[in-house]
């Protein structure tokens, strides 16, 4: 059966929130209910009224939530949905005893409380009809419609029997793909896992182990990036206690002791904060919002010893997004505002939905609580405020939004085919579903999901056309080039970032405009290199087919991005017919007797220049300046370096960039001064005038480093030069 966890006869420890640990009220985090009696469930399940003219007794708390939300729903079809299910699975029981139907009950009631749409319930209770009973998907779309077939078929797991190892994976695969044409399937999934995880204790240790794994890698990234806070502060609380059990218990201790302090100082401060508001005739709720055991461990790893406040943090709700700026600025005038912690996710909300203003105050060390001592001496007190919608959204996500796939008023929806574009598609999905197409297998599929959950924050860049791209953080005019054109991306040369000539290792900043420069050449070929900058799963994983079925292709990295003008001269020629196995140019030895080593064309190290290297596909060594940005970023990523120094040979390869003012013959007079200088032109790339300026990328070969200084002199001495210097990475985003 799909839900095999039950409730132990001697459990794990509960977690509760640290909201009941502290004992503060429920509704501090939440509207919420006692957990229901599974066993009294039960009883009520088999011997309840299941007459047509009224509601199953079973189901008395799931309405009573979904009225609280939605008192105008219409609950036949959850009556008929409770009578299809707990006959499909009677004589079935979970493994603490309960009778099986007490599962979909309990998902059903944790998505009722979030507010979900009557569709979700209807499919919630059936979830696991399919896959553990003879009710077929047809009867449920007989019964209910294709909605509700839809998401009962995507949370469907697949069979072992016909998947082997595979199965979890593929399922996996299945659901996503189902949650691109309706979130509401990962909505059900998300509650399904809840209650497993809560009813987890009767399991093997290891399978408690592997299941909270799963759950840590990607039911809970997945749950952050639809916004559904409320099942993800919970889950991370179990996973940590299945996962960690020695430092959840240690955290809890800590919350015990702070719920025993004689006064809140969290209390004092709401109290003022309410004065405060009060007098400014802003109507305004000030809740106190405890952190949950996970929130309370990471501040206790950050700040060392707790202090009251660090406990929790206070929650302002308003009416009005306008009423969250008066109450900050009511907050900043009559408190001391700690202004590093501001931070307005009204204006730029984030990408899961989430709108919030959040500030901070510093209390005076002179402030005494009202009983007399000194419980918020010297303390910072963190502030959240939001209207009351916005706070449904950041507890529920996309669940808060209902149905976005209802009928407009001319019934112009249709989703009998089961494939419905949906308008609310997060970027970070629309990514996740084109490149899950390529990963050429589950294994592939399984480790590059987990990589790509992990990365959790994500910005937007612009296209010149005014479109735009949802990428992670970190991502860089690689990820850009094959999030935009997918494999075509190997045709790309270069890009512009808000205007200027940039390389392919440019790390992207949220809003930053970005130009792709393509080829024309069908022949196009990535840079094996471009692995080292690809931070997508769509990049990486086309650059690697690429390679897979081109042994030993793949332009080397020392050709510059940008518009490519390859000069044909003689001297290419001879140099790219070199020797294989050595650098071209100056000599570099390397610690890794007979490895081949390669000079990095993001920095172009050349004789006397501090040098590292790092091994790449293919047992080659690149090697880069020891300022290069890059090498920090491949030292971040764990990389292992290999010691290289200069040989005997002092001829180098080097490229230069060089910026001018626009003017004709320009050109001919920079290369005629490289040849007067006795630089070899490799390659140069011009990039078209911008404004009157222009810039220039050249890779010469010169038979003596040393010779390098006087060239850059002759370079900035040609008539509107005015700066010629040495090729180098931008550095990544920390």
């Amino acid at each position: 059966m799909s839900a095999e966890a039950t409730n132990p006869p001697t459990p794990v420890p509960v977690v509760p929130t640290a909201a009941t640990a502290a004992g503060a009220p429920a509704t501090v985090r939440r509207k919420s209910r006692p957990r229901i009696d599974l066993r009294r469930l039960g009883r009520a399940a088999l011997l309840g009224s299941t007459a047509r003219d009224r509601l199953p007794d079973a189901i008395g708390h799931v309405v009573e939530a979904h009225r609280a939300h939605h008192p105008d729903a219409d609950l036949e079809p959850l009556r008929r949905a409770y009578v299809l299910a707990e006959s499909s699975h009677r004589g079935q029981t979970r493994k603490s005893g309960e009778p099986y139907i007490t599962h979909p009950l309990a998902v059903t009631l944790i998505l009722a409380e979030l507010g979900a749409e009557t569709t979700t319930l209807t499919a919630s209770l059936l979830h696991d009809t399919v896959e553990d009973t003879e009710v077929t998907l047809d009867q449920v779309r007989e019964q209910f419609g294709e909605e509700v077939r839809y998401l009962v078929d995507g949370v469907t797991k697949l069979e072992k029997v016909d998947y082997g190892a595979a199965a979890e994976p593929e399922t996996f695969r299945k659901m996503l793909v189902a949650t691109g044409s309706d979130v509401r399937v990962m909505s059900i999934k998300l509650a399904d896992r809840l209650h497993n995880m809560r009813t987890l204790g009767v399991m093997r240790p290891e399978k408690q182990a592997r299941i909270a794994g799963v759950t840590r890698d990607v039911l809970i990234p997945l749950a952050e990036r639809l916004g559904v806070q409320a099942l993800k502060t919970e889950l991370e609380d179990l996973v940590f206690a299945i996962l960690h059990p020695e430092e959840y218990e240690h955290t809890r201790e800590l919350i015990a002791e702070n719920a025993a302090r004689a006064e809140d100082p969290l209390a004092v401060v709401a109290e003022e904060m309410r004065a405060v508001l009060r007098e400014a005739g802003l109507s305004a709720e000030v809740l106190i919002r405890p952190r949950h055991f996970v929130s309370v461990h990471r501040v206790a790893r950050k700040r060392g010893r707790l202090r009251g406040t660090d406990f929790g943090r206070l929650l302002v709700l308003v009416g009005e997004d306008a009423d969250c700026y008066g109450v900050l600025g009511e907050l900043h005038t009559c408190m001391t505002p700690v202004v590093s912690e501001f931070k307005d996710f009204i204006a730029v909300p984030k990408f899961n939905l989430y709108q919030s203003l959040h500030t901070a105050v510093a209390l005076p060390r002179t402030r005494t609580g009202s009983s007399g001592g000194t419980p918020v001496d010297g303390q910072i007190v963190e502030v959240l405020i939001r209207t009351h919608q916005m706070h449904k959204v950041a507890e529920a996500g996309v669940i808060a939004l209902g149905n976005p796939y209802a009928a407009d008023a001319s019934g112009a929806d249709d989703p009998a085919d089961g494939e419905r574009a949906d308008p609310t598609r997060p970027g970070w999905l629309s990514r996740l579903l084109e490149w899950q197409q390529a990963a050429p297998d589950p294994d592939t599929f399984w480790s590059t999901l987990r990589e790509d959950l992990a990365q959790d924050r994500e910005i937007t860049v612009f296209r010149p056309d005014g479109g735009t791209l949802g990428l992670p953080e970190g991502a860089t005019c690689v990820d850009a080039a094959y999030g935009q054109y997918g494999e075509d991306a190997h045709a790309c040369l270069g890009a512009r970032v808000n205007g200027r000539l940039a390389t392919l290792s440019t790390v992207l900043k949220d809003g930053d405009t970005v130009e792709l420069l393509m080829g024309q050449d069908p022949a196009s070929e990535p840079s094996r290199e471009w692995l080292e900058h690809a931070h997508t799963p769509a990049a990486r994983i086309a650059i690697q087919r690429w390679l897979a079925t081109h042994p030993g292709g793949g332009t080397p990295a020392e050709e510059p991005a940008g518009y490519r003008a390859d000069a044909d001269f003689p001297e290419r020629r001879a140099f790219a017919a070199g020797p294989a196995g050595r650098t071209q140019g100056a000599d570099v030895r390397t610690d890794r007797p007979g490895a081949a080593v390669r000079l990095a064309g993001c920095c172009t190290p050349v004789p006397p220049d501090e040098i590292t290297g790092f091994p790449v596909r293919g047992g080659v060594v690149t090697v880069h300046r020891l300022e290069c940005a890059a090498v920090a970023h491949m030292k971040s990523r764990g990389r292992a370096e290999v010691g290289v120094h200069w040989g005997d040979t002092t001829a180098c390869r080097v490229t230069l960039v060089a910026e001018s003012f626009g003017r004709r013959g320009l050109l001919a007079d920079l290369t005629e001064a490289i040849a007067l200088a006795g630089g070899d032109i490799v390659s140069a790339t011009v990039e078209p005038p911008s404004e009157q300026r222009v810039r220039h990328t050249y890779t010469l070969q010169l038979p003596d480093a040393a010779d390098l200084p006087a060239l850059m002199r002759a370079m900035r001495d040609v008539p509107g030069v005015y700066d010629v210097s040495r090729a180098r990475h931008q550095a990544p985003a920390p």
